[in-house]
């Protein structure tokens, strides 16, 4: 059950009108690394967590539900960055001419540049933000990553509010607006938190790596390419040992071309991976196991119910309550 509060997370604030900005801003709203997708990713994941991993359930609702709210700052902004456009638009039987609201050294022709880049923005929101990115480009659902997968998906989080933080830490250069600039601050900074927690959830995953289930083929886990003639640089990537736990060495192979045509293709390719093939598949059909069996004990058997009422527990109902 979601309820709404009327009160932003954060007091958002602008000092004056900026549409400039504002189109600028929109990447935030409806774009591939913005709010909305974080919401939609983390809301989507959550399904598949909600009987095996309740506890990651609650953190990516509880994330989501965060970041629809920074959606909600961001959408403020954008408004109060236009001001005074929805009025003038309306004032239909009038020429007043919007240049006063956009900051520019311009005429009226630049104004109209801006129109035609990204017509939406300013003939059909009327002074809102509007479900694109900064070019007009509408948001997409194919910009949500869910594969069902913990081991995945939180890395995927990882990565998505990466790509979050840095859009943010580059639209700060972009507005003088002080207010504005700190409004940004917080969100950006949201984002290194939200990085954290995910790190944070992706560590009690354990084993969590390679991500899913399956452990690859021992010959080609460690093994290094050089794919580039010249000069090559070495460092913990390819030589020495695996910077992960118990992974093993690298194995360096200075010449591909020669070493494919030595080894049939690759089929002569000697083992590189910290575990033989025997044991990689004993290993795979272990997780494999375990995996299945934490995710088939939590599901109900018969009817089902999504909560109890209260729900005062983290684990969903195992039976439907009568």
């Amino acid at each position: 059950m979601f309820h709404h509060v009327k009160e932003l997370q954060f007091n958002a604030r602008v000092s004056g009108p900026d549409p400039r900005f504002a189109k600028l801003l929109l990447e935030q709203f409806g774009g591939p690394n913005g709010e909305l997708k974080a919401a939609m990713q983390y809301f989507v994941q959550a399904f598949s967590c909600r009987h095996a991993y309740p506890d990651k359930y609650d953190l990516l609702m509880d994330i989501a539900t965060e970041e629809f709210s920074h959606l909600e700052i961001v959408g403020a902004t954008i408004t109060m960055l236009l001001q005074g456009i929805n009025g003038e638009l309306k004032n239909a039987a009038e020429s007043s001419p919007l240049m006063k609201l956009t900051k520019a050294k311009g005429d009226k022709e630049e104004m109209i540049h801006e129109a035609f880049s990204h017509p939406t923005f300013l003939i059909e929101s009327g002074g809102g933000p509007t479900m694109t990115d900064s070019n007009g480009v509408p948001w997409n659902g194919f910009f949500v990553n869910a594969n069902g997968d913990l081991s995945v998906d939180l890395r995927s989080n990882i990565a998505a509010e990466s790509r979050a933080k840095i859009v943010y830490e580059y639209l700060m250069k972009f507005t003088g607006d002080p207010l504005v600039r700190e409004s940004l601050r917080f969100l950006m900074t949201r984002e290194i938190a939200h990085f954290q927690q995910f790190s944070a959830a992706l560590q009690t995953v354990q084993p969590n790596f390679p991500p899913g289930v399956l452990q690859g083929d021992p010959r080609f886990t460690n093994a290094y390419f050089n794919m580039s003639n010249g000069a090559s640089a070495r460092g913990p990537w390819n030589e020495g040992e695996v910077p992960l736990p118990d992974r093993g060495e690298w194995t360096y192979v200075e010449n591909p071309v020669e070493h494919v045509i030595e080894t049939e293709g690759l089929l002569d390719q000697e083992e590189t991976g910290p575990i033989s093939e025997k044991e990689t598949v004993a290993k795979n059909k272990e997780l494999s196991q375990m995996r299945s069996k934490e995710v088939k004990s939590a599901m109900p058997i018969g009817e089902q119910q999504w909560s109890e009422y209260p729900q005062d527990r983290l684990e969903a109902p195992m039976k439907k309550v009568s």
